[in-house]
């Protein structure tokens, strides 16, 4: 009989190298950044009557590196984010640079005037305030009762 040894820790090293063949494979190498991990900016929606309020996280972009562009059904936001952390410590230097590009498209939930958006960015949030089409905002619709 032939004994094998047992190494928990390469097995352990095996499994977190599968588990990231696995994650690197769901996400599009396009929308990767430099570290292998696709950034979406994390998005929050209401509606009012009268508009679409939007609010859509972008921390450590300037408003020059967004380019918002809106039709009548949807919001694409794309930019470039570009960083660099320089930290020095017991007299060694660690630098880090990050780039990559980014784009969403949040499809609405009712057709907007796209030519009345106001957008306000501040603090790492872009807010866009989104009224809705006259036809949208006093739209009555007559359902049928079927039966006898």
């Amino acid at each position: 009989m032939t004994l094998i040894r047992w190494e928990p820790l390469r097995e352990m090293d095996t499994l977190q190298r599968e588990m990231n063949r696995l994650f690197d494979s769901l996400t599009p190498a396009t929308d990767r950044t430099s570290n292998g991990v696709a950034f979406v900016p994390a998005a929050e929606m209401e509606e009012t009557p009268d508009a679409i309020h939007l609010k859509l996280e972008i921390p450590g972009l300037e408003a020059k590196d967004l380019d918002v562009q809106v039709t009548a059904e949807a919001v694409a936001v794309s930019g470039e984010r570009r960083s660099e952390t320089k930290t020095e410590e017991k007299g060694m230097t660690r630098s880090e640079f990050r780039y990559g590009s980014f784009r969403r498209v949040i499809p609405l939930p009712a057709r907007i005037q796209n030519d009345s958006v106001q957008a306000e960015y501040k603090n790492g949030v872009l807010d866009l305030n989104l009224p809705k089409a006259e036809a949208e905002k006093n739209r009555v619709v007559k359902v049928q009762i079927g039966g006898q």
